[in-house]
């Protein structure tokens, strides 16, 4: 595509290109990034920041997208930098993505060809947007808005700092990141060769979300190992390590569930599970807001480890501990100013913010405590990681426009300091 049309295109274009291709992260990945269409998104999006003028894009041996558009009118303005991730949730097929563009929503139902409906009583935001121009799939995949949107809001919004030269700005730095869903990806990215002082990740979800809180996180996998023998002559010698699951499963309290909790309420979580009678491997979540919580949460995993163990002599429980991340507010309090100019910008374009902790977690959660504040924007997505996934174009514009405000509010501002 020439320079001409990707700074002419607008941001519905780019998104529905973007969407097409298959970037499905693997679960437990062996290499970063995890799938193939991740590095076809990468090369794409590199070679649109070069059409465009950026200078130093680079895609990088893990498939990072890195990228500066020089300052104009503030070549003493703080460096900031915008990123998104190219990959998308495995949770729902993401292959042969049909964007569906439905003009002027008139309210009530949509139904998708494959057979999926979006109804209002499930979906109450899209009462927000009757007469919004919205984006679904076609029902038999996700859409792909977390976080092409937001891949697609960046790039406009540099589209529109390179076409309009009355926009001042300093230095902006972009990267575009692999193997988010599955949160292996940004402990490859290195912010101090990135250069920016503070960051902002375009991953949010409707209209006014800012989010600088998440949850404190831990994910282990437990393995259970029985015995097995023939059912015909088990007894006294059968250790069933799928009954020994469902007993540690059944113990998690009803009340300690992801579909019992809102809020700023943790969870306990079975994620995944497979295995025989001889050997059973589970992977579980823990979520808390407070590092306290978060250790009482895997106190009790191991005690009722331990009490399954005691119960049954015979048989061997590892836990393991895969990774996690931890609640980026500890870090960004200490940098109000970086939260702060999000909001104003927010309000600069007639946006008030909606500031709620995230129930889940970001790449701006593990850069904020690599170095890097980085609080997380809107991208006017709802619904991710599911076939009935959607996103209002008028959102996104919104989201487009605060980029462009806060650029603008970092060329007035100095380098945010840390405060005790």
């Amino acid at each position: 595509m020439d320079r001409n049309q990707l700074l002419h295109e607008g941001v519905v274009a780019k998104f529905l290109r973007y969407v097409q291709v298959e970037t499905t992260s693997a679960e437990e990945p062996q290499t970063i990034p995890s799938t193939p269409g991740q590095w076809e998104l990468a090369r794409m999006l590199a070679a649109e920041l070069q059409a465009m003028g950026l200078t130093d894009v680079e895609v990088d041996e893990h498939a990072f997208v890195t990228a500066t558009l020089p300052a104009r009118g503030a070549e003493h303005a703080p460096v900031i930098g915008f990123l998104a991730h190219m990959d998308t949730s495995p949770a729902a097929p993401g292959r042969n993505v049909k964007p569906i563009l439905h003009r002027a929503y008139p309210g009530g139902p949509i139904q998708l060809p494959a057979g999926p409906v979006l109804r209002e009583e499930e979906q109450p935001l899209l009462r927000e947007v009757i007469g919004h121009d919205l984006i679904t799939s076609s029902g038999d995949t996700l859409l792909g808005a977390d976080n092409k949107a937001g891949i697609a809001v960046i790039m406009e919004a540099l589209a529109r700092l390179l076409r309009d030269p009355s926009h001042i700005h300093g230095t902006l730095r972009i990267a575009f990141t692999p193997d988010e869903e599955n949160g292996s990806g940004i402990a490859l990215f290195d912010p101090a060769r990135f250069g920016a002082v503070a960051a902002y990740t375009v991953d949010g979800g409707p209209l006014g979300e800012l989010e600088w809180e998440n949850f404190n996180a831990l994910n282990l996998r437990v393995v259970i190992e029985g015995r097995a023998a023939h059912t015909g002559t088990a007894r006294g010698t059968m250790i069933n390590s799928l009954h020994l699951a469902a007993q540690l499963i059944g113990s998690v309290p009803a009340t300690a569930r992801p579909e019992t909790t809102l809020g700023r309420e943790g969870f306990i979580h079975v994620d995944r599970i497979e295995g025989s009678v001889e050997r059973v491997a589970m992977v579980w979540l823990l979520r808390d807001f407070t590092a306290s919580g978060l250790d009482a949460k895997r106190q009790w995993l191991e005690r009722a480890v331990e009490a399954l163990r005691l119960a049954h002599p015979g048989c061997r429980i590892t836990v393991e501990a895969l990774g996690g991340y931890r609640n980026m507010r500890e870090v960004l309090e200490t940098f109000p100013e970086v939260v702060e100019r999000a909001r104003q910008a927010y309000r600069d374009v007639g946006v008030e913010p909606v500031e709620l902790p995230i129930r889940g977690g970001t790449d701006g959660a593990q850069l904020t405590h690599m170095g890097l504040p980085t609080p997380n924007l809107f991208t006017g997505g709802v619904n991710f990681h599911s076939r009935t996934e959607w996103v209002s174009v008028q959102w996104m514009e919104k989201a487009v426009e605060v980029l462009l405000a806060l650029a603008r509010r970092w060329a007035e501002s100095p380098a945010p300091q840390a405060r005790p």
